[in-house]
């Protein structure tokens, strides 16, 4: 028999000995390597694999993303109404504290002084040009009566002019047909407060002598007993002296602003109480503790005068109710004219 002729076992036994030199290098390989021959489709799979993991993350974070805006958009708007209800809530807390500090002003006003007080609310202001006017909630139900004084606790408001049965009608210290004794509290020269303008008033009938200066507080003179002494009616913002007048023009600002005024008091009876310096503003030094005359801005010829007619002078300033301003400073001055003469 031919070697060489073809046998089928021939050709296994060479495969045998042509693989196990295969066999043997592959055993050699270290296990983390891999065959060249797999690397081209390892490689496929892997960016394939990549590329599918990178889009489904995206879609992942995309939906993730918009669910978490609509919890923002959801959040956002409870959170935009509970600060809207916070802020309501912190308005009407800083609203109750102004008015609980407002109140606890009055009452104490109110206990501290010795007057028969009517308190009150404003409930409407006159719209109409020709008069300046307020209404309170208490009428003649409640005692009211008219030409009742109406103060606040910083100042003169008014007085009563048209009380109703439920309201009354206040007339301002700024109307023009509205009047009151008043008293320029460093120099205790008299006037009367008149109204000018919806925010200004005058001080009228006032001597061409007297000192009058730009800052000074006028107060009221107590007479009538209808407003307390010395209570702040208003602010002197300018003093003008003309050649041919026998009296100074002398503009006023109110102490009270009526229209932010929200509570008030009617005086039903002043009890004749005199606030004297109690009001006095700061860096100012009224001439007047009780028997100082209206004339103190010169003291020689008081100094040189028996002391009865220094007792004297201060009648017309707190007494003769029925006497106004410009009746009660003549007497004053013409004592004071004699005395000069005199010395």
């Amino acid at each position: 028999m031919n070697f060489f002729n073809f046998d089928l076992k021939k050709l296994v036994l060479i495969g045998i000995v042509l693989a196990l030199p295969l066999l043997s290098i592959n055993m050699q390989q270290r296990p983390q390597e891999s065959h060249w021959l797999v690397k081209p489709f390892s490689l496929l799979g892997s960016a394939v694999s990549e590329t599918f993991y990178s889009f489904s993350h995206g879609v992942k974070d995309t939906t993730a993303m918009y669910i978490d805006l609509i919890n923002i958009k959801k959040q956002s708007a409870d959170l935009h109404s509970e600060n809207n209800e916070m802020q309501a809530r912190l308005e009407k807390m800083n609203e109750l504290l102004l008015e609980n500090d407002r109140l606890r002003d009055l009452l104490n006003f109110k206990q501290q002084t010795k007057m028969v007080l009517t308190s009150a609310q404003v409930i409407g202001r006159d719209l109409v040009i020709d008069h300046n006017t307020i209404t309170i909630n208490k009428g003649t139900v409640d005692g009211i009566k008219p030409g009742q004084a109406v103060i606040t606790t910083g100042g003169v408001l008014g007085y009563i002019f048209k009380p109703e049965p439920f309201t009354s009608h206040v007339m301002l210290i700024t109307d023009r047909y509205a009047v009151v004794d008043g008293i320029v509290q460093r120099t205790r020269a008299h006037g009367i407060v008149e109204g000018k303008s919806q925010s200004s008033c005058a001080l009228k009938y006032v001597e061409r002598t007297e000192d009058v200066k730009e800052g000074d507080l006028v107060v009221t003179g107590g007479l009538d007993n209808i407003f307390p002494k010395g209570f702040p009616v208003a602010i002197v913002q300018s003093v003008e002296r003309k050649t041919f007048s026998v009296s100074l023009k002398v503009d006023l600002r109110p102490i009270v602003d009526p229209y932010k005024v929200e509570e008030v008091f009617v005086v039903v009876d002043a009890a004749k109480q005199d606030f004297g310096d109690k009001y006095a503003l700061p860096g100012t030094t009224p001439t007047a503790e009780g028997t100082t005359p209206a004339t103190g801005s010169a003291p020689a010829p008081g100094s040189a005068v028996a002391v009865p007619t220094a007792g004297a002078l201060p009648a017309p300033v707190t007494a003769k109710p029925n006497e106004t301003a410009t009746s009660a400073k003549p007497a004053p001055a013409a004592k004071k004219t004699s005395e000069e003469k005199k010395q």
